[in-house]
């Protein structure tokens, strides 16, 4: 048997961010939690690029526009998605959810997943940085980790 684990490395990689601008005050938090994340292990702020789509909806077309480039290791998608009195909160928090996870899959590529669905804004704000840690940097952590275990698992094949 053996185990296989990814470390969170930044050394040499090459990673995108992509931001919805709605719930900015949010998300401003999310994204220095990430790139302080990507920073503290090893990466240079040359290697780190922002994209900035109007909301959450648009996160999944900013990241495949950013996975086509080739030029990425991983993409980092942050947004956060507070509930409202409408139904809209479902299609939008689903719907970019799936649309992130079938961009991973269809490019092949670690996507770190830091939509936030709370119901309150309280709720949003302990998870970018309160009482419940920054899931921004949660994000980062997750994909620069898959980006390593991807390349222990395909050098293990050849």
């Amino acid at each position: 048997m053996t185990d296989f684990t990814g470390a969170p490395d930044m050394t040499n990689r090459h990673v995108a961010i992509v931001v919805s601008r709605f719930n900015e005050s949010v998300t401003m938090r999310l994204l220095e939690g990430a790139i302080d994340a990507l920073e503290r292990h090893g990466g240079a702020r040359a290697k780190i690029d922002v994209v900035w789509v109007p909301g959450a909806w648009e996160l999944p077309a900013g990241a495949r526009a950013l996975l086509a480039t080739e030029r990425y290791d991983a993409v980092i998608a942050l947004g956060a998605v507070i509930r409202g009195e409408t139904p809209h909160f479902e299609f939008v928090a689903g719907e970019a959810s799936r649309g992130l996870a079938d961009a991973g899959a269809d490019f092949d590529v670690p996507i770190g997943f830091g939509l936030l669905t709370t119901d309150t804004l309280e709720q949003a704000d302990a998870r970018a940085g309160g009482a419940h840690g920054n899931k921004g940097w949660d994000a980062a952590l997750a994909a620069i980790e898959m980006v390593d275990l991807f390349e222990r698992l395909r050098a293990r094949e050849s």
